[in-house]
Formats: C-alpha cells, sequence, structure tokens
C-alpha cells in the first residue's frame, strides 16, 4: 500500500468458520473503507450472523484473517474488537442493557466499567454525562427518564440507548444488525440522519437489514452472502434484480423434477379469512389444499414464521378466523394443535424442538407421551419403536435409536424433527425452514417424505426464504411480503422469474 493510500477501516481475508463439520462462512474476503456505509444482505442462514460474530470478538476460531487498519488484528473477544474500534448494535434489544441500573447509568456504562477510580459514582456527574451521550442522537430524554430503571424505556428507546452508547467511543466500524426492526418511522429517520453524519465523519458502518428500501436509500455498497459465500458484490446504483437472485437462487439448477401441477385439485383443509400476521399490515385470506405442497416464500420479516407460529399456537393469531376441514380451529397453544392433527417443524431446530442430552427415541415421542403412557409411566420398549421405525422411514444415519441428538449431524438431526412430526400421521404439516443447514441429500429424503405425506392426502405447508428449495418441491407457490400475499400460482404461473419479480415488487 502506498503512503497517499487509505486504508480499510476493516478487511477480512479469507475467513471461514464450520460448525460439526458444517461450513457457514467459506473464504470470504470483503473491504470496509473508512466512511462507508455498506450493507449485508443474505436470506437466513447465509452466514450473516456468524460474520458479525466474528468481527465482534464473539467468533474466535475461524480460518482466515482480520485487519484493522491495515494491520492484522486478534479479536479475542468482545472487548479486544471494542478496544480496537469495532462497535456492535445487536438484533437483540436485550444484549447490552443493564437491569436494575438507570438509563443514564446505562448510557455511561462502559466509561464506568472503565473507569479504575469510579469517578462517575456520584450521580449528579452520572447524569450530566449521560445528557452528553443522549445528545448524540438527540434522544431527548428528561432528566425523570434518565433517572428511571433501564427496564421501563420500550423496545424502540432500548435500541436508540445502546446506538447513543455505542457512538460515543467514536468507533472506527460500527455494525447496525437490523437496527430499525424495533424503530418507528420517525425514529427509522432518526436513524437514517445519524447514519449519513457517520459517513461524514469517517466512520464506517456495516448495515445488516432485510429492508431493501432502506440499503436503496442509505448505503453506498452492497454484498451478498449465501451459504456462507459472497455471492454479490455492488455499488451503486444497485442492480435489485441481481442482487435478489444471488440472494434466494441457487448457483445450479435442482437435480429432481419440478412437481407440474396447472392448478388446486384437493380440498380445502385449512382456511384463513381475515388473519392479520402484523399490526397496520392489511389481513389475509389464504385455503391450504389436502394433497398438495404449498410453498410459502419471502425475505426475512415477510410474516412466514408468524404463519407458522399462529397455525400451531405457539403465538395464536389475534385476529381473523382459520377453519380446518370445515370446522372452527382456534389453537391457543400447540398442544391443540397436535390433537388436532397440526404438526409444526420450527425454524430453530435447537432452540425450539430438540433436547439436549436425550436420545433420538425420546426426541421423537416427546409429543405423544401420553399416547405412549399407560398408567402413567412412558412404555420404552413403544418408545424405542417409534424411535426405530422413524429412523427407518427417514434415513437418520446414527448407532441406534438410543444415541443421544448431539451425536448426530445437523442433517440428521433436521430428520429426528422432521420424523418426529411423521410418526403420528398429521392432517396438516408445517415445515418453516426445513432444510436450513442439511446437506442435498437430507434435504431430498426431507422432500420426498412431505410429498408422499401431500399423496397420502394431507395438506403441507413449506416456508423458506430460498426459491429454489420451494420450487422444488411445491406445488403451488404464494409469496409473502410483510405478511400481505403478492402471488399465489401453480404450474407456469409460479416459475422463478415471476416469483422474483413478486418478491421484487413488495419490496
Amino acid at each position: 500500500m502506498s503512503p497517499t493510500e487509505i486504508a480499510p477501516a476493516v478487511s477480512l481475508r479469507e475467513v471461514g468458520m464450520a460448525f460439526g463439520g458444517k461450513t457457514v462462512l467459506a473464504s470470504v474476503s470483503l473491504d470496509i473503507a473508512p466512511g462507508s456505509v455498506v450493507a449485508l444482505l443474505g436470506a437466513n442462514g447465509a452466514g450473516k450472523s456468524t460474520l458479525i460474530k466474528i468481527l465482534s470478538g464473539v467468533h474466535t476460531d475461524h480460518a482466515g484473517e482480520v485487519r484493522v487498519a491495515g494491520e492484522p488484528a486478534e479479536l479475542q473477544s468482545p472487548l479486544a474488537a471494542r478496544q480496537l474500534g469495532i462497535q456492535t448494535v445487536h438484533q437483540r434489544i436485550g444484549e447490552g442493557i443493564v437491569p436494575g441500573l438507570s438509563v443514564a447509568e446505562n448510557l455511561v456504562f462502559e466509561e464506568l466499567a472503565r473507569s479504575r477510580g469510579n469517578p462517575f459514582l456520584n450521580g449528579r456527574r452520572v447524569l450530566a454525562r449521560a445528557r452528553e451521550i443522549q445528545a448524540t442522537l438527540g434522544l431527548g430524554w428528561s432528566d425523570s427518564v434518565l433517572k428511571g430503571d433501564v427496564t421501563r424505556l420500550g423496545i424502540s428507546d432500548r435500541q436508540l440507548l445502546i446506538l447513543a452508547r455505542a457512538l460515543v467511543t467514536r468507533p472506527r466500524l460500527l455494525i447496525l444488525d437490523e437496527p430499525t426492526s424495533a424503530l418507528s418511522a420517525a425514529e427509522a429517520d432518526r436513524l437514517f440522519g445519524l447514519v449519513a453524519k457517520m459517513r461524514e465523519d469517517g466512520i464506517a458502518v456495516l448495515y445488516v437489514s432485510h429492508r431493501l428500501g432502506e440499503i436503496d436509500a442509505l448505503v453506498d455498497r452492497l454484498v451478498v452472502l449465501r451459504d456462507g459465500r459472497l455471492t454479490e458484490d455492488q455499488a451503486r446504483p444497485f442492480d435489485w434484480d441481481a442482487a435478489l437472485r444471488a440472494m434466494l437462487v441457487q448457483a445450479q439448477e435442482a437435480t429432481t423434477a419440478r412437481p407440474v401441477r396447472r392448478g388446486a385439485v384437493g380440498e380445502v383443509v385449512l382456511a384463513l379469512r381475515g388473519v392479520r400476521l402484523f399490526d397496520g399490515r392489511a389481513p389475509l385470506d389464504l385455503d391450504v389444499r389436502g394433497g398438495e405442497v404449498t410453498g410459502v416464500v419471502g425475505l426475512l420479516g415477510a410474516g412466514k414464521t408468524e404463519l407458522a407460529r399462529g397455525l400451531f399456537g405457539a403465538e395464536p393469531f389475534t385476529q381473523g378466523t382459520v377453519e380446518l376441514d370445515g370446522t372452527r380451529y382456534a389453537a391457543r397453544r400447540p398442544s391443540d394443535a397436535i390433537r388436532a392433527g397440526v404438526h409444526l417443524v420450527p425454524e430453530d431446530r435447537h432452540a425450539d424442538a430438540l433436547v439436549p442430552g436425550w436420545s433420538v427415541a425420546q426426541n421423537i415421542s416427546l409429543p405423544f407421551l401420553k399416547s405412549l403412557s399407560p398408567g402413567g409411566l412412558v412404555n420404552r420398549s413403544r418408545e424405542d419403536a417409534l424411535g426405530r421405525d422413524t429412523i427407518d422411514a427417514l434415513g437418520v444415519v446414527t448407532r441406534d435409536e438410543h444415541s443421544t441428538v448431539e451425536e448426530l449431524s445437523g442433517g440428521n438431526q433436521q430428520k429426528v424433527v422432521v420424523g418426529r412430526w411423521l410418526a403420528k400421521t398429521p392432517r396438516v404439516l408445517i415445515l418453516d425452514e426445513p432444510f436450513r443447514g442439511v446437506d442435498i441429500g437430507a434435504r431430498r429424503d426431507i422432500g420426498r417424505r412431505a410429498r408422499a405425506l401431500a399423496a397420502e392426502g394431507a395438506a403441507v405447508l413449506v416456508l423458506s426464504a430460498d426459491v429454489d428449495e420451494i420450487l422444488e418441491i411445491a406445488d403451488r407457490v404464494v409469496v409473502l411480503a410483510a405478511g400481505e400475499v403478492h402471488l399465489d400460482a401453480y404450474g407456469e404461473d409460479a416459475e422463478r422469474d415471476r416469483v422474483i419479480e413478486a418478491i421484487a415488487v413488495s419490496l
């Protein structure tokens, strides 16, 4: 680098990472220049969170090199990252908030933590310094708010608090992970003005958002991650069709024959009328038919998971009605859904489906313990038989049904979760991002079982951000955006270009 060249604020060189043998980042190289705003795009599971955690010092066991201001950097902890000028405002609002302290104490928390002599312990000095910090965003909080417990703040104000605290350190790189997810339009506009000021002040910003309208108005450059690889890098003006394809379409065509269906053939199993997935959005009407696979595709925030969890009773709909086989259906909890034959394979198998330390058979039998427990005691032989049947049906690679789920690969764990809900034939099977983190073989096995179930007359609903995954498995394609339907089509009307166009138009 010549003396006149300005080093990137942060550089990645061939950065990679794997978990349990599954590659989540593969040879990512990226330069982020001072005073630039770079958008990081990608569907769920693309690797964005892993990349953020590497830059934030959370994940340290990665391949490749991170450079800060042109020099190799050892980001061995979040503190080390902050000391090198990398500040992260995480998507999860709770991260960084310290309950039990006042709003003012939270605003000056990092300075308090660094101060050996605790010079800010005087409440008056804490309040004065907090007033200075909040002026960074023009928050306009009164002294009574600053003195109050931070838990009294609403979600949007907590987000702004964390942002103000990050900016007071004058970071070299500020990472904003879905920063407007909890902000009103006015608060988001305030944030955009601040980002523009940071650009002018030479601060680099890595901006992660699924709201492409924001990105189009705000950033200088966009990069796209897909399956852990950078698939697109654009400067303004942006080619959104290319960006969407890089996010949502596989590099190679699917190798299995896609179902060809020209129109609806089965009876309506689920009928949704006036269901509202998000406040302020139009209500949704949707029929899900037996004998076919209905694929719902959309970006993060489209409402796919809200639809799935609402039907399963995990987060009941607040408006509208649902009928199951012509009868009113209003699941208030998952147990209601299970009794009615509505089964859900959730988006996050680790958080919502698998029980660590339990065997394959125990994880499969969990929702049906009552039927396996005459007299209140689990019939272990019946439980084991259920486990073996599922292993055989889905080709789960495991020592036997007594192996713990931690011993299985990610793809085989996903087969266990899917197989659990097929163990008792459902009337409706909902699969939310069922192919995330699984290899092509597991994906084919899961897709085969889903289609076989539909062929037996069940209604199957598959939700994914991946266009090709949906096109490979579904008879019918529904494009969802912000809780509203933008395409509902069969056959030639649901070809890839039309699906991508419907997603683009909805942004």
